[in-house]
């Protein structure tokens, strides 16, 4: 896994994304980059590292190879390229008949079409940057909110990595305190005393914690959720959908059973990725449209991380909405009494609701309440977790984290009933194994491959 960038071949690929534009990209990385681009354009000046060359894209179909699009070409040599190799990229304008030209011709010329993420994976292996900044570089590319990329440019400069390697030099520090107690033990070498090994693992727990604990907001940052809209027949549900979008989505009419399909919209709150269902009222239904729109309703409801069940203040509960409240006990819920504009009197005691759901009275005409319920929803979403430097994003992170965490506590009990030092460091060392797969140094071959499969072509 770790074989030297230097033996590869060299890769080609298109780094722009499909389609026309301004601006397309060929790259190519590798140690016959600089002549392959040398031999695919007509380059009006010599390459040089870090200096950008005009270049002509010729059309050597025919006779005369008469020009049909200028280039800059740049050169990026070993090591300082992103992959460690000699990088070149040829900017054309973004013609796909152009780019697929420049691609198919280094191809011929000895180039191997790049798989998705190679790039990356050889800046890996060249020790450019560790596990956890390749897989940032994927989620700045594929971030939906400024807080997404916020985030990914955050751990491509390492916080994760910095976070990480304190209380990874603690445990090496452990571990060759007891090895060097085994291995000198006749030389007069003390045997580390038991409650120096217990203090010691234990001011690992906070940092170890704090990182787990950290996952509960990387995780809704990075993947986001789904939130459901859910109640009786025009208690408003499309409303609010309308007011949470900011704009007029969902069809609303005074006619109950308008919305007999899901609508979904995606919104952001404090940079949180958010995907709004708004559902088909639930109720018996004669016609078979509304039927099947109710029957997805309900699927919606049972998938759904945060559940909105809407009450209509002007209508006392019926059985269908009983039933509903006790489904969502348990789990993430709010209930809102909808239409406080239109029944003043009307009070939370008129409507008993389980205690496990906040209850909360908007009013998706005037407005009133929704500022607080996108702050319940925002609450409810991150469990109330702050924004942080270095967060487990993945459930990869999370899972090294918490086998570091599970191997540690097997070491503090083996401490502490007398078992010898060689059996507690079997524990150790599976924590600092853990750590190291965090950032990629003992990552198996094929998490490496899963991983750098979801990357785009050309990155």
């Amino acid at each position: 896994m770790n074989e030297p960038a230097t033996v590869h071949d060299t890769i080609a690929a298109v780094s722009t994304p499909p389609g026309r534009g301004g601006i397309g990209i060929v790259r190519l990385s590798g140690p016959s980059a600089t002549s392959i681009a040398a031999q695919l354009v007509a380059l009006r000046q010599p390459l040089e590292p870090a200096r950008a060359r005009l270049a002509d894209v010729l059309d050597e179909t025919t006779a005369t190879g008469e020009r049909i699009d200028e280039a800059v070409v740049t050169w990026f040599a070993a090591p300082h390229s992103y992959t460690a190799e000699d990088v070149v990229e040829i900017a054309a304008h973004g013609s796909p008949v152009i780019l697929d030209l420049l691609l198919r011709r280094a191809i011929a010329l000895g180039a191997r079409l790049a798989e998705p993420g190679e790039f990356t994976h050889r800046a890996f292996l060249a020790g450019k940057l560790d596990l956890t900044q390749a897989e940032a570089v994927r989620d700045l590319i594929d971030a939906h909110t400024l807080t997404q990329a916020r985030q990914a440019a955050s751990q491509m400069g390492g916080a994760l990595s910095r976070r990480v390697q304190p209380v990874k030099q603690s445990l090496v520090e452990l571990i060759a305190l007891l090895e060097a107690g085994i291995d000198f033990a006749e030389d007069d070498v003390s045997v580390t005393p038991q409650a120096e090994i217990a203090r010691r693992i234990d001011a690992l727990t906070p940092p170890l914690a704090a990182l787990e604990a950290s996952f509960a907001r990387g995780r809704i940052v990075h993947d986001g959720l789904t939130l459901a809209i859910v109640g009786r027949p025009n208690a408003g549900k499309s409303s609010l959908f309308n007011r949470l979008v900011e704009r007029e989505r969902a069809i609303v009419t005074a006619a109950p059973g308008t919305t007999r399909d899901l609508v979904t919209e995606r919104i952001a709150l404090d940079g949180i990725p958010i995907e709004l269902v708004d559902t088909a009222g639930l109720r018996e239904a004669q016609e078979e449209a509304e039927q099947m729109g109710i029957a997805r309703s309900r699927e919606a409801l049972a998938d759904a991380a945060i559940v909105l069940v809407v009450l209509d203040a002007t209508q006392p509960l019926n059985e269908e909405e009983r039933t509903l409240l006790a489904s969502v006990e348990g789990r993430p819920a709010i209930s809102v009494l909808n239409k406080c504009d239109l029944h003043a009197g009307s009070s939370d005691t008129t409507h008993p609701l389980p205690a496990s759901a906040p209850v909360l009275r908007t009013s998706a005409l005037t407005g009133e309440g929704i500022a607080d319920l996108r702050q319940r929803i925002l609450a409810l979403a991150t469990g109330g977790a702050a924004a942080e430097p270095g967060m487990l994003t993945s459930m990869r992170h999370q899972q090294a984290i918490a086998t570091t965490h599970s191997a540690l506590d097997d070491a503090t009990r083996a401490n502490r009933d007398g078992i010898p030092h060689e059996m507690i460091l079997i524990d150790l060392y599976r924590a600092l194994w853990a750590l190291d797969s965090l950032t990629g140094q003992t990552t198996p071959d094929n998490i490496l491959n899963l991983i750098f499969s979801t990357f785009c072509i050309g990155k």
